[in-house]
């Protein structure tokens, strides 16, 4: 069965590969041959100056732009034809860099609103698990939306995404905007979860060296291209090239 035709393997975990892909908002190609692999349970940081194509990436794969040729695969088959929900049914988490969370329902009405189990996936994530690794949102699970801050609202659209079990999970710079204590407590969780899930986690993210002591792996995009590829430990120890890449004025 050809990868156009079959259905994806969720059930060993969604691996993604990208395939020379060009895409962006209606004529506009923002994304101009993109390729990219990440293996089921893989960490990958993508890198690179404000409106770049970072963003639009995600997005792509969420499948909420246009594109314009190239291949996507999630779990060995081309997804390229498949509208956003399913790919979110198939296992595709979404942690938006807006979080977009429900703000007129409580923090466990939110959690619940995405909870589902993908096709041939067990159903691992729960409310008591969201909870275990965000202990503030328990503190706070009959709290509407609105009332929560900034860091409770980043936490919960993860928590949310989390509930949908899924085996590849796409964050759009989730510390931006959060103070410290409030970064060192998301990236607490995250780092349990490259540990404790076999979770494919691909990040986007403006301090850039916390995003390389994250990931496994990083590359850097520039006017939609990809410029650098490989191991986050490289760019981290080449602190010039690094710079060179990002731009002056950086964040670490």
């Amino acid at each position: 069965m050809s990868a156009a035709t079959k259905s994806p393997d969720t059930k060993s975990g969604g691996g993604l590969r990208i395939d020379k892909l060009r895409a962006g908002y209606g004529e506009t190609v923002v994304l101009d041959g993109v390729s990219l692999e990440l293996r089921p349970g893989g960490t990958l940081a993508v890198l690179g100056r404000n409106g770049v194509g970072k963003t639009t990436l995600l997005a792509t794969i969420m499948g909420h732009t246009t594109r314009h040729g190239g291949a996507i695969e999630f779990g060995g088959a081309n997804i390229v034809g498949f509208a956003p929900y399913r790919r979110a049914r198939l296992g595709i988490g979404f942690v938006p860099q807006e979080r977009e969370i429900f703000r007129s329902l409580s923090v466990e009405e939110n959690l619940l609103v995405g909870a589902r189990s993908p096709a041939g996936r067990a159903g691992r994530w729960t409310l008591e698990r969201v909870y275990d690794f965000f202990p503030s949102l328990a503190e706070r699970r009959r709290n509407r939306g609105n009332a929560l801050s900034g860091g409770e609202q980043q936490m919960l659209s993860i928590g949310r995404a989390l509930m949908g079990n899924p085996s590849l999970l796409l964050m759009d710079e989730p510390l931006e905007g959060l103070a410290p204590v409030i970064v060192e407590a998301v990236l607490k969780g995250l780092e349990r979860l490259k540990h404790e899930d076999d979770l494919a986690l691909l990040l986007v993210e403006q301090h850039a060296r916390i995003a390389l002591e994250f990931a496994e792996r990083a590359l850097v995009l520039d006017r939609g291209r990809i410029v650098h590829e490989g191991a986050s430990r490289d760019l981290l120890n080449s602190p010039d090239v690094l710079a060179g890449l990002m731009g002056v004025g950086a964040r670490a």
